[in-house]
Formats: structure tokens, C-alpha cells, sequence
């Protein structure tokens, strides 16, 4: 099995040592609901289902990846000397071979780099961690100038799909008020959110001109990606970095 051909190679001019990698939810062994490359262990699947879907991983990745207890905060875990289950919704490293790695299903994943391929970052960005500063955060930890990085954005939930109320809205606002352009009015106080217009806006507001991605609806593309929204009980795919 494999499980390259169904992945996603970011495309964004990274150094060439920063290397990076998106799963989709094709090429592994788990049964639906989790069909079939689960890699969270905490939605259910079968223990074992996913510990042979992370293992289809070793023939892609240099080394077994820093997993994340994701809580839609914004704690920054330093992969390169954290262990497995750190609870965290970003992580960081600097040194070769140790593998970023955040696990999503509508939330949007967000690579990291600098201009020198000395440090590579991956946030969890779902509204509330994006809100309250996991981005932020995560540039940071990084501690390089803002104008020297990249980002890419992975799959995430659509803006015609993402319909949230006013206090996501509020959210936003009270520290951006130029992110009311990145919510179109539904019906009676609600809203149809741009998860990726409300990233660039963080993005550039702490100088990052690079963003690259962007556009992959995980609740439109059943087929090839899982979604919680969409779908309640799904699994979990994988945002990968690392400097080779």
C-alpha cells in the first residue's frame, strides 16, 4: 500500500530542506466510520486500526512524530524535546528529523517556516484557538521575524459549509475589526465564516506576507476528506512538517 499517492505535497517554495506532507483520508486500513488513513486515536477507531495507520507513515516520515493532546488552546509544545501525547495545539522544532504533526477534520491546519529552513512549525487553527491566538502564539515560539516566515494552509471547512453565530463573529472582531469582511449574513444571527480569509488576516497583521494554500473544503470533498461537521463520528488527518 502506497500511502504517498494519496497525500497532499504542500506547494509553497519552502527551503529545500523543510519538508512537508498532508494525509487525506484515503490509503489505510480503518472501517467506516474512520475509513480508511484514521491517525486519531481519540475518536473512537480501534486502537489498533490506527496504530497501523500511523505506521504506514514510517516509509514517508524520518522519525515517529511529536502527537498532539489537541484542546483548542494555544500552548506551543517544542517538539524537540517533547515526547508523544503533549497537550498542545501547535508545535515547533529546529532540530533535523523531528516531525510536527497536528491532526484535523474541519479545523485548519497552518504550516510554519522561515526563509532559512531553520525552523518549521504546525499550528491547530479551528475558530477558537485562531481567535484566541494559537497563530500568534506559534510565530512566537518560532523566534525569528515575522518577515522571514511562510505559511501554508491545509484543508479545512469552507466558508458556504462553516455557518457560526455571533459570538464567533464577536470573536474576531474584538481584535480585528477588518475580519467582519470574512463573515457573509445568514439567517436570523448567523453566519458563514472564512476560517482562511480569518487566517490571512492573523497572518498579516504580525507581518507574514508569504501565504501560500488555502481553498481545499473538507465538509464539500467526502470522498477525500474526513469532516466532524459533516460527518459527527470521523477520523482525523495529518498536517506533517519537518527539516530534513
Amino acid at each position: 500500500m502506497r500511502i504517498v499517492e494519496h497525500c497532499i505535497i504542500p506547494d509553497w517554495p519552502a527551503p529545500k530542506q523543510v519538508r512537508s506532507l498532508q494525509t487525506t483520508r484515503l490509503g489505510g486500513g480503518s472501517v467506516a466510520p474512520y475509513d480508511s488513513l484514521n491517525l486519531g486515536s481519540h475518536v473512537g477507531d480501534v486502537p489498533l486500526a490506527v496504530a497501523r495507520n500511523r505506521m504506514l507513515l514510517n516509509t514517508i516520515l524520518p522519525s515517529e512524530p511529536v502527537w498532539l493532546e489537541q484542546v483548542h488552546g494555544t500552548t506551543v509544545a517544542n517538539a524537540d524535546m517533547a515526547d508523544c501525547q503533549v497537550q498542545a495545539d501547535a508545535c515547533i522544532a529546529r532540530q533535523r528529523g523531528v516531525v510536527c504533526v497536528v491532526m484535523t477534520a474541519d479545523c485548519l491546519p497552518v504550516l510554519l517556516c522561515d526563509q532559512e529552513g531553520s525552523v518549521v512549525g504546525a499550528a491547530h487553527a479551528g475558530w477558537k484557538g485562531l481567535a484566541a491566538g494559537i497563530v500568534e502564539a506559534t510565530v512566537q515560539a518560532m523566534d525569528v521575524p515575522p518577515k522571514n516566515l511562510m505559511a501554508w494552509l491545509g484543508p479545512a471547512i469552507g466558508q458556504k459549509s462553516f455557518e457560526v453565530g455571533d459570538e464567533v463573529r464577536d470573536a474576531f472582531l474584538q481584535s480585528n475589526p477588518q475580519a467582519t469582511a470574512a463573515f457573509i449574513p445568514g439567517d436570523a444571527g448567523r453566519w458563514f465564516a472564512d476560517i482562511y480569509g480569518l487566517a490571512r488576516l492573523r497572518l498579516a497583521a504580525i507581518g507574514i506576507e508569504e501565504i501560500y494554500g488555502g481553498g481545499l473544503c473538507t465538509f464539500q470533498n467526502s470522498e477525500r476528506f474526513f469532516s466532524y461537521r459533516r460527518d459527527g463520528v470521523t477520523g482525523r488527518m495529518g498536517t506533517f512538517i519537518w527539516i530534513e
